[in-house]
């Protein structure tokens, strides 16, 4: 089983005349921690895949109607060795992204996650940004696109890692950033982020509140939460939820899906004002569906074949909330 080479040197360079300067030393500790969870049997061809993309002297990142592309002049033979490069990165979850001619139609459309979530935040401009269980990263260049100045995304996956080396390695952008870290290893208490998205985690905590904690310990006063998360529909003002035993919609690992008037409480059990709901949402099977690049089973797999309103083990169909709140001065 290979480990992943981690440049602890590379890291702190980077944020150096930051705002998460302070923090340098200790994120880069945090993640030579991690020690087993830096391991896997993967990595080599992944990290392969990765040394292996062509060079394109002129590559830059763009949004073009809400993929991450990377444009540049590529040739017919460096098309096949992305092709070959991306398809060793397989699956492609959330996206989606472009690199030079290579469409990735990922699993997720998670522009459309973005754009119902984007109208409704606090200005990105000049903020120090994390993004909790980041994926691929697709966020990331949204936020920094977005005009924020420094963007870090976490992610214990080191397969998605990979994926967000692949487009950094065109991007070159230092002010974005992957660290290997599930939410629990980041520093206690940093205080040091303006904005913090939490999208798809917290169902798959046992206990909320300690996560919502960290959450707010990781922000400054005045900052801003983002979280969304699965919630059970019911009636407005209907403080319940839905406890899960087994599976739900096929995903192991989730404990319970609240009311939005719950999530709402926990919320501001965990500290944080102004909290409200900014977006409600069905899960549709045009937003997250199988491709070529994510070839296995999807949301239409989970769903009851009879009555798509409810999931192959007859709990409500995935719907999605995002919440957001302030931590108090």
């Amino acid at each position: 089983m290979s480990e992943l080479q981690f440049d602890r040197d590379r890291l702190v360079a980077d944020l150096n005349d930051t705002a998460l300067a302070h923090w340098a030393v200790k994120l880069a500790d945090a993640v030579l921690g991690q020690e087993h969870a830096l391991k896997h049997g993967h990595l080599p061809g992944w990290h392969n895949a990765v040394t292996s993309l062509p060079p394109c002297d002129d590559a830059a990142l763009e949004i073009d109607n809400g993929v991450v592309a990377i444009r540049g002049s590529f040739n017919e033979a460096q098309l096949a060795q992305l092709q070959s490069a991306l398809t060793a990165l397989v699956p492609w979850r959330k996206g989606p992204f472009s690199i030079g001619p290579c469409e990735l139609d990922t699993e997720w459309r998670s522009d459309w996650k973005w754009d119902r979530i984007a109208p409704h935040l606090t200005s990105l401009t000049n903020r120090t940004v994390l993004d909790v269980g980041c994926g691929s990263g697709y966020h990331l260049w949204r936020m920094r696109h977005a005009g924020a100045a420094q963007v870090m995304g976490i992610d214990p996956s080191l397969l998605y890692l990979k994926q967000f080396e692949a487009v950094q390695y065109y991007a070159q952008d230092p002010a974005v950033q992957f660290l290997p870290l599930p939410m629990e290893a980041l520093p206690a208490t940093m205080r040091a982020f303006d904005t913090v998205f939490s999208m798809g985690v917290l169902y798959h905590r046992r206990e909320p509140q300690p996560h919502l904690t960290e959450l707010g310990d990781a922000l400054k006063a005045g900052g801003e939460l983002v979280l969304e998360t699965l919630v059970v529909p019911s009636e407005p003002g209907q403080d319940t939820g839905l406890p899960i035993e087994g599976r739900y919609a096929n995903m192991r690992n989730i404990y319970e899906l609240p009311s939005v008037t719950r999530l709402e409480r926990w919320i501001r059990e965990a500290g944080f004002a102004d909290v409200r709901t900014v977006s409600v949402d069905t899960t549709q099977t045009t937003e997250q569906r199988s491709t070529h690049w994510m070839p296995s089973y999807s949301l239409v797999n989970a769903l009851d074949s009879h009555d798509q309103t409810l999931t192959v083990e007859g709990h409500p169909r995935p719907c999605r909330a995002v919440v957001l709140g302030i931590r108090p001065d």
